[in-house]
């Protein structure tokens, strides 16, 4: 039994999966998603959080199991069952390490993903149809973001991931009205008039209709 994980952030209005070069085995030079067997005593998503910060330097993220997959031939020397889990990080939060396991670690563009090892271009997929369908019934954008951030830079995040420009007073309002976010004692300074910030109520997993 083994675990992978599919770890994602948003930079520059593109959606990045994080990959790690396999250095041995039949799949040596070729990328895949962070992962490994599970230890005796370990539960899954233990397993998985291990594995992101011991190969990855990725840790205190969120992360839910995303699917089971278990193709007779996803591996070509043992019969291997993982589990995936799916994960979310802003970008700046993130300090990229591997260790030995690995011949190197990156961040891929999600539309631009290499040919992966094992199966792991569907596990890409479905990764991706989970996160835009979450979007739309969850407050999951929180993962994404910093912990204060603009309304602009909240619906970059719906933008990017749903692929296709929102109307940004009709967003605005929506958010607004639902009292997912609250605004602080701050503001942005740059160019222009200083923007708002803001701050989610809860960083926690809620069901909220936003789109």
């Amino acid at each position: 039994m083994a675990v992978d994980v599919v770890v994602l952030t948003i930079e520059n209005r593109e959606i990045l999966a994080l990959l790690v070069k396999v250095k041995t085995g039949p799949a040596a030079g070729r990328w895949a998603f962070p992962g490994g067997l599970v230890a005796l005593q370990e539960s899954l998503e233990a397993a998985a959080r291990r594995e992101l910060a011991e190969k990855a330097g990725v840790a205190d993220i969120f992360l839910e199991q995303l699917f089971t997959f278990g193709d007779i031939d996803r591996n070509p020397i043992h019969r291997v069952v993982s589990a995936a889990y799916f994960a979310l990080v802003p970008h700046e939060r993130t300090h990229l390490r591997t260790g030995a396991k690995y011949a190197g670690i990156g961040w891929f563009p999600v539309k631009r993903l290499p040919r992966l090892a094992y199966d792991h271009n569907r596990v890409a997929e479905t990764s991706l149809q989970r996160l835009r369908s979450k979007l739309s019934y969850t407050n999951i954008a929180w993962s994404l973001l910093p912990e204060s951030f603009t309304i602009a830079e909240l619906q970059e995040v719906y933008e990017v991931i749903l692929d296709r420009p929102l109307d940004r007073r009709n967003f605005r309002k929506k958010v607004l009205d639902l009292g997912l976010i609250k605004p602080i004692a701050s503001k942005r300074r740059g160019p222009h008039r200083p923007a708002q910030l803001y701050v989610f109520r809860s960083r926690e997993p809620i069901i909220s209709e936003i789109l």
